[in-house]
This record gives C-alpha cells, structure tokens and sequence, in this order.
C-alpha cells in the first residue's frame, strides 16, 4: 500500500507540476480519439454498406421457353426443374434456392415497370427460374461459372466462357461485370480501413510520445538520481505511465462526449438523406462499442506513449 500511495502521489505532482505538457497530451489523445471514432463509425457504416450491397448478389438460373429463346428447342418441363431445384440446394456455398414462376415474374415485373406495361401484353414472354442465393457474395461467381458448366436439362444454354455476355446473360446470370466490380471495391474498403486504422493509431501514439516527453525531459536529472540510487525501472516508469493513463482517460472520456453530442445534432440530418435509399438494414458500430474501443485506445495510447518515451532516459 504504501508503494500505490506514494506511486499516486508521485503522478499527482507530477500532474499538477506539468499542467501544460498534461494539458497538451490530453488535447493530443482527445483530437486523436475524435479522429479514430469518427474513422471507426465511417468505416464500419461503408463495410456494412459493402456486405450489405454484396448480399444482393445472387444468381439467376432461367429454364427454357420457345415463347421468348430462340435457342431452346422445347420448353422445360416440370421434373427438368424439379431435378434443377435438387441440384441447386445441395451445391456448395448456397444458402438459399428460390423458385419463382413466369407468372410470379410477370407480378414482379409490372411491380417494379410499371410504365413497362401500359399495353396489355398478349403472352407471358418470362421463363420459370430459380434465384440462387450464396453464403458469401464472393462465391456468387463461382457457382453462377458451375451452373453454366454443368449444362443442366431444361436450362438455357450460357454464352461461352470467356465472351462479353459470360455471365450477363443466358441460363446462369449473376450479373459478372456489376458483381466484380461490387467485390472489387469491397476488397478496397477494406484494405483502406485497415490501413487507415493503422496508421491513425500510430500517429496517435507518436503525438502522445512527443508530448509527454517534454514533460519527461524537464524531469531527467531526477530519474538519473533516482536511477543511481537503485530505484528499479518499473519503479520509475510507474508514475509516468500512471501519467500518461490520465492523460489518455481524459482526453479518451472528452473525445466520446464530443462524439455523443455530434451523434445528438449532426446525425438526424444526416440520416435523414440516406434513408430510403437503399440503407436498409446498414448501420455502424454501435456507439457503446465506439466508446469502449476509444476509452481502452486512449489509455493503451497514453500508457504505451510514457512507457516508450521513458526508454531511453532509463538508460543511465
């Protein structure tokens, strides 16, 4: 006990002997927790954008019909999709296998067209077709190229691979420009918020150490006394590092509020914009995470800030 109080009140005056260089380093972490949140709820609302986005891929298998294919010679019949629907389901990487008949399609259709459809129409021109629904949007290709290969009975014939129309149309579709390209930039998104992440927390971390070591610097002929004296190091590190903890919790705790009240009266506007428009069921990390995550950066930041700043003058 009498170590924690005297390593308490080594932190306190040092606190209140340095008010300038603790103040600055609690701006430091406040300014780079403020940085990290809004990264943190940017970047996992445009991931969740991203999967969201990848979860509507899916793929499209047409059965034939002599009405609308020129290239199919009879219509399929009941058993051909029947043995289709088998095979779909018990294809890897598919969660889900919907049927969806011509008239259902037609529905579908004058739902989403309306102004497609002010003729009457004197025939169903839509074939029967199942829509494929993957575990992950990246097998979507995969399996749309296995579909196409397996050259079922009753499913229109996809254009050979390799063509323009490889997967944009025939029997399989999954749309093969729009869903490499929708891969492609989830890939990127990726890549850059880790990246970014990164990068932000060693700057953080590099701010931190620079502050706090103005403090150390104008304290280094009493950590070479102390170190002569046989003080060990941890004994020395302890009350700097408990330093640079609350510097970190206080500029961590300032940044969350800062965040709170920018949730409070930016948000709504801005919510307001996006919804409707195909946000549905996107979100970010929820701001209690957000909070926690910055509180346990800003204290790891501080911390580490102080404990490698002290390294070098340790070395007596």
């Amino acid at each position: 006990m009498s170590r924690v109080r005297l390593l308490l009140s080594e932190s306190w005056a040092s606190i209140r002997q340095n008010l300038s260089t603790t103040a600055a380093a609690t701006m430091t972490v406040l300014i780079g927790m403020c940085l990290l949140g809004l990264f943190i709820a940017l970047g996992t609302w445009v991931l969740s954008w991203s999967n969201h986005i990848q979860k509507e891929l899916k793929v499209q298998v047409y059965f034939c019909t002599t009405a609308s294919m020129p290239d199919c010679n009879s219509d399929a019949t009941s058993a051909q999709e029947q043995a289709v629907g088998r095979a779909l389901r018990h294809s890897a990487h598919v969660s889900g296998v919907q049927f969806v008949s011509k008239a259902e399609g037609l529905a579908q259709e004058k739902k989403a067209n309306k102004d497609l459809f002010t003729v009457p129409l004197t025939a169903n021109p839509l074939p029967d077709k199942f829509v494929v629904t993957t575990t992950s949007g990246k097998y979507t290709p995969t399996l749309g190229k296995a579909i196409c290969a397996a050259h079922y009975a009753g499913v229109e014939a996809c254009p050979p691979a390799g063509s323009s129309q490889f997967g944009d149309s025939g029997g399989a579709q999954w749309g093969s420009t729009v869903t490499k390209r929708v891969l492609t930039i989830g890939k990127v998104i990726s890549l850059v918020f880790l990246i970014a992440v990164i990068l932000l927390v060693i700057a953080s971390t590099l701010l931190i150490a620079n502050t706090i070591r103005l403090s150390i610097f104008a304290r280094r002929r009493e950590i070479e006394v102390m170190k002569l004296v046989g003080a060990s190091n941890w004994f020395i590190r302890g009350p700097f590092m408990l330093e640079g903890l609350v510097c970190g919790l206080g500029g961590s705790v300032m940044a969350v509020i800062l965040l709170l009240l920018g949730k409070s009266l930016v948000m709504p506007t801005v919510l307001g914009h996006i919804q409707g428009s195909g946000s549905d069921g996107v979100h970010a990390l929820s701001f209690s995470l957000n909070a926690l995550v910055l509180v346990a950066a800003g204290l790891l930041l501080g911390a580490a800030g102080s404990g490698l700043t002290l390294r070098r003058f340790l070395q007596v």
